[in-house]
């Protein structure tokens, strides 16, 4: 039976990280998958060249974000209009109009209309921590929860990542000195392997998920760590996408979003 998944993220570029391998999985089983961005990601660095003359950078990244959700299949692409807030402890975080400091109600409602006119049967958000503490990533986690009580949605899914697997993997990697330094401190990052209740494995589609990555150029250059890595590695570093099931027992493991529906 096909379901309605709506995937919920603070700027263009976090889907395809996250849970870009759960989308094209999701399109190819028949479900319709959408995708809702809080912001247009205005304050991501980026390289000078990176844009065409006469470019703004939200113009870019919009781009970008469309360009994706067409490599993984999304069937709608809606933003909540709200602005960058930048990473923590940024002036720009108070700043008007920006996500970190957008009241839940009113953010949440947003988001609500959208689940309400989807009849959506799952949401994804992050998970309490925004995956590694960025002020529009936890506000993701509060206004897709309170969205979803407004909504009606019972099925919440936290998007995180698995601490102790990518852990594992960079132990087992070759230690070289001239690599990219990993884009966040994998001793933070996400939630230990005994929090997660749902292991997607992508790994069939994670051909589809590098390549809405590299659709995102002005934020993953070809230099970046994610692009970096030997095809095999990044298989297995990106092969999976994990998520934390708020409707279920802590003890509950399911391998997809759409169990028990």
């Amino acid at each position: 039976m096909p379901y309605t998944l709506v995937l919920f993220h603070a700027h263009p570029d976090d889907e395809a990280i996250a849970t870009g391998g759960t989308m094209a999985r999701a399109k190819s089983e028949g479900h319709r998958v959408v995708l809702v961005s809080a912001t247009r990601g205005e304050l991501g660095e980026y390289a000078p060249d990176a844009l065409a003359p006469g470019e703004s950078l939200v113009e870019r990244r919009v781009a970008e974000l469309h360009a994706a959700a067409d490599i993984l299949g999304v069937d709608r692409v809606e933003f909540l209009d709200y602005l960058d807030s930048g990473m923590a402890g940024e002036p720009t975080n108070d700043a008007p109009g920006a996500f970190a400091g957008a009241d839940i109600d009113e953010a949440a409602a947003r988001l609500a209309r959208i689940l309400d006119d989807e009849s959506a049967d799952v949401l994804t958000i992050y998970d309490e921590n925004g995956n590694y503490g960025h002020p529009d990533h936890i506000q993701v986690h509060r206004v897709g929860v309170r969205a979803a009580e407004l909504a009606g949605t019972k099925r919440v899914y936290e998007a995180t990542a698995n601490r102790d697997h990518l852990l594992r993997l960079m132990q087992q990697m070759p230690q070289d000195p001239d690599a990219p330094d990993s884009p966040a401190d994998l001793e933070t990052l996400g939630v230990t392997e005994d929090q997660i209740t749902t292991t997607v494995d992508v790994r069939d589609f994670v051909d589809r998920k590098r390549d809405a990555m590299i659709a995102h150029a002005s934020q993953i250059p070809e230099d970046s760590f994610f692009l970096q890595l030997p095809l095999e590695a990044f298989r297995e570093a990106f092969g999976w996408e994990w998520f934390i099931r708020r409707d279920g027992p802590p003890d509950q493991r399911e391998t997809n979003l759409f169990d028990d529906l």
